[in-house]
C-alpha cells in the first residue's frame, strides 16, 4: 500500500521550478499530486508521477537532486471534519505525521490524502484498524 513519491530539492531562484515541471512534461510524465515547501534556501517538491522511477532518472539527468521516499495514500469524505477524524486516530495512536498534503479527484465526495511518517507499516496498521480507506498505488498512479 505504499506509494513511491519524489522529493526535488530546488535553489530558490528564478527558473527553477519551471524547469523541474517543464523536464517532465518533455518527458511526457503527468503529475497526479504536488507539494511544495520552501525556506529561504532551497524548496522541496513533492510529487507523485505515474512511472516514478522513470520520472526519477530524467530529473537526475537534468542536474536535479531528488530522493524517493515511500508514502500512504488515504481516501476521506471530503467534508468538514473529514481530516479531523483520520487526525484523531493517529493521534491517539502516538503516531507523529512529518507532512501530509491532499488533492481531489472525480469522486466529489472524496479527498485523497498522501501521509508520511517514520513508520509506515504502524501507520499502515493504525489506520486499518481504524477503518480508513487506504488507497493502492496503481489507484493513485491512473488518477
Amino acid at each position: 500500500m505504499k506509494i513511491k513519491q519524489l522529493s526535488i530539492f530546488l535553489e530558490n531562484k528564478k527558473g527553477r521550478l519551471w524547469k523541474a515541471l517543464n523536464t517532465l512534461a518533455e518527458g511526457n510524465i503527468n503529475i497526479r499530486a504536488l507539494s511544495i515547501a520552501d525556506t529561504s534556501d532551497f524548496g522541496i517538491l513533492r510529487l507523485i508521477v505515474p512511472e516514478p522511477e522513470k520520472a526519477k532518472k530524467l530529473l537526475e539527468e537534468n542536474n536535479f537532486v531528488v530522493k524517493t521516499k515511500d508514502v500512504v495514500a488515504i481516501e476521506l469524505l471530503d467534508h468538514p471534519g473529514g481530516l479531523s477524524d483520520v487526525l484523531k486516530i493517529l493521534n491517539d495512536s502516538d503516531i507523529n505525521l512529518e507532512y501530509l498534503y491532499a488533492f481531489v479527484h472525480e469522486k466529489k465526495d472524496k479527498a485523497i490524502v498522501l501521509l508520511r511518517t517514520d513508520n509506515l507499516d504502524q501507520l499502515i496498521g493504525v489506520l486499518n484498524e481504524g477503518g480508513t480507506s487506504l488507497v493502492p498505488p496503481e489507484e493513485v498512479y491512473d488518477l
